[in-house]
């Protein structure tokens, strides 16, 4: 069953940790991201893990190979359950990220394109046509796989076709969440928590949809209903 993790981005402890308080029990994983962990640094996460609460890392390493296996020996050591790096970052950096890391967490995940980026923009980023974005994601998730990385990193669009090329275990990660009637805000490949679970997505990454609610406990409770529903019809 496809799980949900809630992203803290907010530019302060006091606001994260207000926003773990008002959603409860039912919130048991949460995101800490560049902006929040540039301001805390690991001590919140050590606040989450030690209340309970998984942790989703997303640094997004990129880096040479020695510089990003460094950074997931300190993650390891921060008990975190997944943490991100670029795929972009080549094949040595990913091998040596999974050499760096421990036999149990954190599990590695690939970013493949960002959900930001939709053809257009990303072909401009690599200077050359790309109609189609599934390709490149495609082509990081080869990647990872040879590498070893745990899982990646990409948008429900992409999400069963990266299940179809990968074997049992390997991690579908998805951002870009957004229930129906949401703003998208700057995000270009969105789509709703029932979409991700049909795609075949493990993890489903959601934020302001959650976080930016009159009620973030009530909002989590209806995504988590529309996850199980839809895991139901999937099933």
């Amino acid at each position: 069953m496809a799980e949900v993790i809630v992203a803290l981005d907010v530019p302060s402890v006091d606001e994260a940790r207000a926003l773990v308080e008002r959603i409860g029990a039912a919130g048991d994983f949460y995101k800490v991201g560049l902006e929040l962990y540039t301001r805390a640094g690991p001590s919140f996460v050590r606040e989450l893990t030690a209340a309970g609460k998984r942790v989703f890392l997303d640094l997004k390493l990129h880096d040479i190979p020695n510089t990003v296996a460094s950074a997931v020996r300190a993650a390891t050591d921060l008990d975190v359950d997944l943490l991100t790096l670029h795929a972009v970052g080549g094949w040595a950096m990913l091998d040596a990220a999974v050499d760096a890391a421990s036999a149990s967490s954190p599990r590695l995940l690939a970013v493949t394109v960002l959900t930001s980026l939709d053809a257009a923009a990303l072909g401009q980023v690599w200077g050359r046509d790309l109609p189609v974005v599934s390709d490149e994601v495609a082509r990081l998730t080869d990647l990872a796989v040879a590498a070893g990385v745990h899982g990646v990193v990409c948008s429900v669009a992409e999400a069963d076709r990266v299940r179809v090329r990968t074997s049992g275990g390997f991690l579908i990660v998805t951002p870009g969440i957004r229930p129906a009637g949401s703003d998208v805000g700057d995000q270009k490949r969105v789509a709703t928590p029932a979409d991700a679970v049909l795609a075949g997505a493990d993890y489903l990454v959601l934020g302001r949809a959650v976080t930016r609610a009159a009620d973030p406990a009530v909002a989590l409770a209806a995504v988590l209903d529309e996850v199980d529903a839809a895991g139901a019809t999937s099933s």
